[in-house]
């Protein structure tokens, strides 16, 4: 996604949606105002930083105005760039914001289910701790999916982890003292001598990788977990990359309207969705 980067309709109440959670979650709660109806979220207090950080642009007005700029069926959509403000800007909209970022709050018990939102961010390759868009995010309207589909997914986030924790311990594998002719070699002569060596290092260094992580306990879904993405539906691919802090309570079924709409090149609305957000007490 940007920011996001890059990445027979059911009408499901406020209480249906919670009684398909396990428990709700405790939290500050805010009012998305739209042309098609009104939102109510829960901002979690287990993502401290980014509820706060939304309650004080809800409470200073900072959203009034803005449009959800990109917009998905049956993925989601996103608002929060202030640029959108300005119906006579021409440039490309989903870069904007006020100027700082939000550490990321992944938290693995947070799900991109069908009303999950999250915070949109720039991608890995410029933003490798994911740190989230100082104002955008996304409501997640996404599809539903299969026991297969989600072994797919589980598969790729278990990559990523062992990714992530590979460039972390390459530090601490470089340091045992068998490893140590590797820091003064000349390792281009050495890999074209020894092709053989260099590979019983990747092996051991690959083995080391595996054992830590099983016993950081890969990343699965839980039953509760498979069934709301199996019933409600949502995008499962985005889970444990994006920081999901909240949970809408009421008026799902505007994101269902809004998800609707027509686009242009872009994914942006042809006609302008502004919408306004405001604390409830």
């Amino acid at each position: 996604m940007k920011t996001i980067c890059f990445f027979g309709l059911l009408l499901f109440t406020g209480i249906s949606l919670v009684a398909q959670t396990a428990s709700l979650p405790k939290g500050k709660t805010c009012e998305i105002t739209t042309p098609y109806g009104k939102i109510k979220v829960l901002l979690y207090d287990e993502t401290p930083q980014h509820r706060d950080n939304f309650m004080k642009l809800a409470e200073s007005g900072y959203y009034n105005g803005c449009t959800f700029h990109r917009v998905i069926k049956d993925f989601m959509i996103q608002g929060g760039d202030p640029n959108s403000k300005d119906s006579t800007f021409k440039g490309e909209l989903g870069s904007g914001g006020p100027n700082y970022t939000i550490p990321a709050e992944i938290n693995r018990k947070f799900i991109h289910k069908k009303g999950a939102l999250s915070a949109a961010r720039q991608g890995d390759q410029a933003n490798p701790l994911r740190a989230s868009s100082g104002s955008q995010f996304y409501l997640v309207q996404g599809k539903k999916y299969n026991d297969g589909e989600l072994d797919q997914v589980e598969d790729q986030i278990r990559s990523d982890e062992q990714r992530t924790l590979a460039s972390k311990l390459q530090g601490t594998f470089m340091e045992l003292p068998e490893n140590n002719w590797l820091k003064t070699a000349d390792f281009a002569k050495l890999q074209k001598e020894y092709p053989d060596s260099l590979q019983k290092v990747n092996d051991r260094f690959g083995k080391m990788v595996a054992e830590v992580y099983q016993k950081q306990k890969p990343y699965e879904y839980t039953e509760a977990e498979r069934t709301i993405y199996k019933t409600i539906g949502g995008t499962p691919f985005l889970d444990n990359q994006y920081t999901v802090f909240g949970e809408i309570l009421e008026g799902l079924e505007i994101v269902d309207k809004i998800a609707a709409v027509p686009t242009q090149p872009g994914d942006k609305p042809t006609t302008d969705v502004r919408f306004s957000v405001k604390p409830l007490k």
